[in-house]
């Protein structure tokens, strides 16, 4: 299919960059604008159903009206025949299924990572559109490091067609929400569960539950037991452990309520303040009248030495006890330089003979 057309050969496929159940996407040539696109082609059985193909574009319109860095722009929609199609930013670079298959990321890094990934939700939820179909696939890591969320359409288009009622679920199971896996009500919860178990496996290496298939997923996701994260990977902090596993909550109540609010408990908290007491520093004044009574305190304390060393040689003038001469007691000690200066003040004044 590489040298097909579409849209009366404005967009010329190059090659595919790949494909799933419900689409194709191929890289091409936008002739017109002379640029490189990625255009996706709904697969020919799905395109059979022609409610599904008329979601398809009306869900890649509304995904349109998107303009966020972290969001794939959609740049045309329309139908070649009977397959319809969505015309779309090309990102050279990888998913983030490509960066995780070499391992673990470091946990800055990935909390990084996932905080594009909620500014970019956070606007589809404001617009009304659900994404339901969040995995590292879907994921695109531009070369210059800005991440993009691709496929906003397709997955919100299935939503109460034949594929559904038959009991497929979309999405990739090991990152579905209970609420998919078991078929109920899909709300924007559903996309903070998928981002949660995206982040898991970007800080341990594998994903929060690994089920073999849709009925094993589902009843994984009764009896939920996912290992918290830093019993596989112990450098993680805790308070990006716990918002993982909020995230991965089997009650969506118990999910952070918005991409815009994950987004906040995701951010990097400010450093600890100084445990060290910080001392305000004192008025000029008061260092003033401080430094002149310990001036005068150590002058008097001098000249009650001098006296002392006089008495101890001359002897006192006082009459003498049966014991002997009167011992010169010790200045007494204030509690601070103003009591000192006058305990010695007073010390001077009994012990000079005045």
């Amino acid at each position: 299919m590489g040298a097909e057309s579409v849209a009366a050969g404005r967009y010329r496929l190059a090659r595919r960059l790949g494909h799933g159940g419900m689409a194709s996407v191929y890289l091409a040539r936008d002739s017109e604008l002379d640029r490189p696109v990625a255009v996706k082609l709904l697969a020919e059985n799905a395109a059979a159903d022609e409610g599904l193909r008329e979601r398809f574009v009306r869900e890649a319109r509304l995904a349109a009206r998107l303009s966020h860095p972290n969001v794939v722009s959609i740049y045309d929609a329309g139908a070649d025949g009977s397959r319809p199609y969505i015309v779309m930013e090309y990102v050279e670079g990888e998913t983030l299924a490509d960066l995780v298959a070499r391992g673990p990321l470091p946990p800055d890094e990935a909390r990084q990572l996932a905080l594009q990934a909620c500014r970019g939700l956070a606007l589809a939820h404001e617009a009304g559109l659900i994404h339901r179909d969040v995995k590292p696939q879907n994921l695109l890591l531009r070369n210059d490091g800005t991440l993009k969320i691709a496929d906003f359409g397709i997955a919100r288009a299935a939503e109460g067609t034949a594929f559904t009622q038959a009991g497929t679920v979309l999405g990739t199971a090991a990152y579905l929400s209970p609420e998919q896996a078991l078929g109920e009500q899909v709300t924007t919860a559903t996309d903070i569960y998928s981002l949660g178990a995206v982040l898991y496996e970007l800080l341990t290496g594998r994903p929060p539950l690994e089920p073999e298939s849709l009925a094993d997923l589902a009843e994984k996701q009764r009896r939920p037991s996912i290992a918290p994260v830093r019993e596989l990977a112990p450098d993680v902090p805790r308070d990006l452990e716990d918002v993982v596993m909020r995230c991965l909550a089997r009650n969506p109540e118990y999910r952070p309520p918005s991409a815009g609010e994950l987004e906040r408990e995701l951010a990097p908290g400010p450093p600890e303040p100084p445990t060290e007491r910080l001392h305000r520093p004192r008025a000029a004044s008061s260092v003033r009248r401080r430094a002149l009574w310990v001036g005068l305190a150590g002058a008097l304390a001098l000249a009650a030495i001098l006296l002392a060393v006089t008495l101890i040689g001359t002897g006192s003038p006082k009459p003498a006890t049966p014991t002997g001469p009167r011992a010169v007691p010790a200045v007494p000690r204030g509690a601070d330089a103003q009591e000192q200066a006058r305990n010695i003040a007073a010390w001077i004044r009994r012990y000079s003979g005045r």
